[in-house]
Protein backbone atom coordinates (compact mmCIF):
# COMPACT_ATOMS: atom_id res chain seq x y z
CA UNK A 1 0.00 0.00 0.00
CA UNK A 2 1.20 3.61 -1.09
CA UNK A 3 0.80 6.52 1.33
CA UNK A 4 -2.01 9.11 1.32
CA UNK A 5 1.01 11.77 -0.77
CA UNK A 6 1.61 9.41 -3.29
CA UNK A 7 -1.61 8.07 -4.03
CA UNK A 8 -3.12 11.55 -4.75
CA UNK A 9 -0.29 12.45 -6.61
CA UNK A 10 -0.41 9.28 -8.97
CA UNK A 11 -1.07 9.26 -12.66
CA UNK A 12 -4.03 6.93 -13.75
CA UNK A 13 -3.34 6.07 -16.83
CA UNK A 14 -7.31 4.72 -17.02
CA UNK A 15 -9.89 5.73 -14.70
CA UNK A 16 -13.31 3.96 -14.14
CA UNK A 17 -16.04 5.59 -13.38
CA UNK A 18 -18.56 2.97 -11.22
CA UNK A 19 -19.76 5.74 -8.73
CA UNK A 20 -23.54 4.91 -8.12
CA UNK A 21 -23.36 1.24 -8.76
CA UNK A 22 -23.61 -0.54 -5.96
CA UNK A 23 -21.73 -4.10 -5.98
CA UNK A 24 -20.82 -5.95 -8.22
CA UNK A 25 -20.73 -2.85 -10.35
CA UNK A 26 -17.29 -1.37 -8.91
CA UNK A 27 -16.09 -4.66 -9.79
CA UNK A 28 -17.62 -5.50 -13.32
CA UNK A 29 -16.16 -1.91 -14.11
CA UNK A 30 -12.56 -2.64 -12.90
CA UNK A 31 -12.25 -5.91 -14.97
CA UNK A 32 -13.39 -4.27 -18.20
CA UNK A 33 -11.01 -1.60 -17.36
CA UNK A 34 -7.94 -3.72 -16.58
CA UNK A 35 -7.81 -4.92 -19.56
CA UNK A 36 -7.15 -1.31 -21.27
CA UNK A 37 -4.16 -0.57 -19.49
CA UNK A 38 -0.65 -1.90 -20.15
CA UNK A 39 1.05 -3.90 -16.83
CA UNK A 40 2.39 -2.20 -15.12
CA UNK A 41 0.28 0.47 -15.76
CA UNK A 42 -2.11 2.22 -13.04
CA UNK A 43 -6.21 2.52 -13.42
CA UNK A 44 -8.22 4.61 -11.01
CA UNK A 45 -11.64 3.33 -10.13
CA UNK A 46 -14.25 5.87 -8.89
CA UNK A 47 -16.87 4.51 -6.50
CA UNK A 48 -19.61 5.60 -4.00
CA UNK A 49 -20.28 2.03 -2.47
CA UNK A 50 -18.28 1.82 0.86
CA UNK A 51 -17.91 -2.20 -0.05
CA UNK A 52 -15.71 -1.39 -2.95
CA UNK A 53 -12.94 -0.81 -0.60
CA UNK A 54 -12.50 -4.51 0.82
CA UNK A 55 -14.00 -5.79 -2.37
CA UNK A 56 -11.11 -4.48 -4.82
CA UNK A 57 -8.05 -5.32 -2.91
CA UNK A 58 -9.96 -8.71 -2.75
CA UNK A 59 -10.26 -8.78 -6.20
CA UNK A 60 -7.01 -7.74 -7.32
CA UNK A 61 -5.11 -9.97 -5.20
CA UNK A 62 -7.02 -13.00 -6.84
CA UNK A 63 -6.20 -11.51 -10.48
CA UNK A 64 -2.70 -11.07 -9.59
CA UNK A 65 -2.75 -7.26 -9.68
CA UNK A 66 -1.04 -4.77 -7.26
CA UNK A 67 -3.94 -2.54 -4.95
CA UNK A 68 -2.34 0.39 -4.31
CA UNK A 69 -4.92 1.98 -2.18
CA UNK A 70 -7.54 4.30 -1.50
CA UNK A 71 -8.40 7.94 -1.22
CA UNK A 72 -11.48 9.31 -0.12
CA UNK A 73 -12.87 12.23 -1.90
CA UNK A 74 -16.01 14.31 -1.66
CA UNK A 75 -18.21 11.84 -1.51
CA UNK A 76 -16.84 9.04 -3.32
CA UNK A 77 -13.88 7.09 -3.14
CA UNK A 78 -10.54 6.67 -5.47
CA UNK A 79 -9.12 3.10 -5.51
CA UNK A 80 -5.96 2.61 -7.55
CA UNK A 81 -5.05 -0.82 -8.90
CA UNK A 82 -1.70 -1.54 -10.99
CA UNK A 83 -1.86 -4.33 -13.72
CA UNK A 84 0.92 -6.68 -13.10
CA UNK A 85 0.10 -9.27 -15.48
Amino acid sequence: MMAIEQLTALEAQKTVDARGTSCPGPILAAKKGIVEVKVGEVMAVLSTDSGTKKDLPAWAAKMGHEFLGVVDEQGYFKCFVRRMK
